[in-house]
């Protein structure tokens, strides 16, 4: 991303917009950032009435009550600055925890293209680091910023009340820390930026590393991808170090600024007070308004920077928002049971709207009935598969279901009569129970136990050392392929779909658990309608009907018989070398 020149006005409104469901912290945190001042600035000028009035003017009696006051104001000072660091926090803490929450709902809803085209540790990035920057907007950034602004004009002016000379003598200085701030300001931005862009190149890098750490390991790439990793990582730390590097100049330069100042006040100060141009109290306060003075001034630049940031991140943030790569869902109808009739009429798709996988695609399937799909890799055996469950939407043709366009119906509603089992089953870090009801408190135990033992999986599930509670360990990676197999079989059964579509879910079966996959198989179609996509034609000899495909297009449809009656036919020749195989190795 560019570094932009500035602040983004529109963006930052935007940002403080997300509080509005905590208008009345921040408020508070405003009203604080008023009150603080007149205690700050207070401080310095009681000090110089305790000096010109109490002592050197003699009224010792009044000593005591002064410093009484000092000591109150203080007392206020720190509370109020306590508070006011507590309510910054916990606005900014209140609104990015709503943000996380709409940034997770929104990524759950886009289309599956853009995971398709989206590394993953990018968007964790966004849900993660950027919004965690959101939070310095408020925590660190524009409430302070102004409470620093309005804390600098007020000492501006109590400096200008007590003695203009000796504010003159102090802004003598004050172009040369204008510009180091300026300077500083616009170096750490641009060194920011591109720690936010290093973070997001390591979390993609690494999430990808780690999922794939199987096939690093069988090839060997570990040296390889630690060549990467360190590459990656150098980057990550210049970036960081050239922040460092600025901060580094920039304090020792405004000590040495403020040094001056104050060396430049005590001298011509001091020859004021020989002249009786400056009171003694004057010149012992002048040291703690310098103080007031470039704190907020050395302090601004670097919270303005963590503002600048926290803009950056938002932006990334809200342009993941925007994203309009979502599902649209204006269908009305809602069915708690379909008969399960599902037509393709001329449909043509395509993922990227120009290079269409699918052709004139029309198809139909009768309740009830098994269709087949066939076909080498490539063919658009899973796009079909997608579009049906609206992970995408077709660009050419129509598919019904019920005689219903599936775009007239409620997306939730279509996907909860429609699932899927995929032939890479996914599972979560949980219980088997939990992988199995994803936590729908609507499917009971009895449902799952019912389901279970319907299939044949309730026998494998209660040899696991706590049965149906027994832990999950992330991707299901402590199961085997015809366990995990089972499981996605029994979730598929629990949800009672009247539509059930198997996604090559033998491929990855070895032959002897090949049996039990089967029968579970054949329990779930029983009665409902189905499509099977399958490499191995054993599994769909059964299917009513059977389609071959090949570039998106149908080339051959029948049942088994019909097909293997064709002498030149595709799917004849792709059983023949299938059988051919496994005489071979017998």
């Amino acid at each position: 991303m560019e570094p932009k020149k500035g602040t983004d006005w529109a963006l930052l409104r935007r940002v403080l917009a997300t509080a509005k469901p905590y208008k009345s912290l921040f408020i508070k945190s405003i009203a604080l950032a008023i009150l603080m001042t007149p205690f700050s600035v207070a401080q310095p000028f009681i000090v110089q009435q305790m000096v010109d009035v109490n002592i050197i003017g003699g009224q010792q009696d009044g000593l005591l009550g002064m410093a009484a006051l000092f000591f109150v104001v203080l007392l206020i000072s720190v509370v109020m600055k306590y508070f006011f660091i507590y309510i910054t926090a916990k606005l900014g803490q209140s609104v990015i925890k709503d943000m996380r929450v709409r940034v997770f709902r929104h990524i759950t809803h886009l289309r599956l293209r853009y995971f398709d085209q989206t590394p993953i540790g990018t968007s964790t990035t966004r849900t993660i680091n950027d919004i965690e920057a959101i939070n310095n907007v408020f925590a660190q950034g524009v409430i302070t910023i102004a409470a620093d602004f309005v804390t600098l004009l007020a000492v501006i002016g109590i400096m200008f009340y007590t003695s203009w000379r000796l504010t003159l003598i102090v802004f003598i200085t004050m172009p040369f820390m204008m510009i180091a701030s300026w300077i500083f300001k616009e170096k750490v931005k641009v060194s920011y930026q591109k720690v936010r862009t290093q973070i997001a190149s390591m979390n993609a890098f690494l999430q990808e590393r780690i999922t794939g750490m199987k096939i690093v390991q069988i090839f060997n790439a570990e040296d390889k991808e630690a060549e990467k990793f360190r590459k990656i990582n150098h980057e990550y730390t210049s970036a960081n170090l050239d922040s460092v590097f600025y901060y580094s100049v920039f304090f020792p330069v405004v000590e040495l600024v403020s040094a001056v100042s104050l060396a430049l006040m005590i001298w011509l100060g001091a020859k004021g007070f020989l002249q009786d141009k400056v009171t003694f109290g004057a010149l012992v306060a002048f040291p703690l308004y310098l103080n007031l003075l470039f704190r907020p001034i050395r302090f601004m630049a670097d919270k303005f920077n963590t503002l600048q940031m926290g803009l950056v991140a938002a932006e990334r943030v809200f342009k993941l928002l925007d994203n309009n790569e979502i599902i649209p869902n204006t269908g009305k109808i809602v069915k708690k049971k379909i008969d399960g009739s599902v037509k393709f009429e001329n449909v043509s798709f395509a993922y990227d709207d120009t290079n269409y996988v699918l052709n004139d695609i029309n198809l139909e399937i009768q309740p009830g009935q098994t269709l087949a799909l066939v076909g080498s890799t490539g063919s658009g055996k899973s796009t079909i598969i997608n579009i049906l469950n609206r992970f995408y939407d077709i660009q050419k043709g129509k598919i019904t279901i019920d005689g219903t366009d599936i775009k007239d119906y409620e997306l939730a509603a279509l996907r909860d009569r429609v699932a899927i089992v995929l032939q890479d089953v996914f599972l979560f870090e949980g219980s088997v129970l939990d992988n199995i009801t994803l936590r729908d408190e609507n499917i009971t135990l009895e449902k799952v136990l019912e389901a279970a033992q319907q299939i044949g999986a309730h026998e494998f599930i209660m040899k696991l050392p706590d049965g149906y509670q027994s832990k999950v360990s992330e991707r299901g990676s402590n199961l085997s392929v015809g366990q995990r197999q089972l499981i996605s079989f029994v979730r598929a059964l629990v949800f009672d779909p009247d539509i059930l579509i198997l996604d090559e879910a033998t491929s990855s079966i070895d032959t002897e658990s090949e049996a039990v996959i089967q029968y579970a198989i054949e329990k779930l179609i029983d009665k409902r309608t189905s499509i099977i996509i399958a490499h191995r034609l054993s599994t769909i000899q059964h299917a009513h009907n059977i389609l071959v495909l090949s570039n998106g297009k149908i080339i051959e449809q029948g049942n088994h018989e019909t097909l293997l009656e064709k002498e030149d036919g595709h799917y004849r020749e792709l059983y023949e070398m299938q059988f051919s195989d496994l005489k071979s190795l017998a």
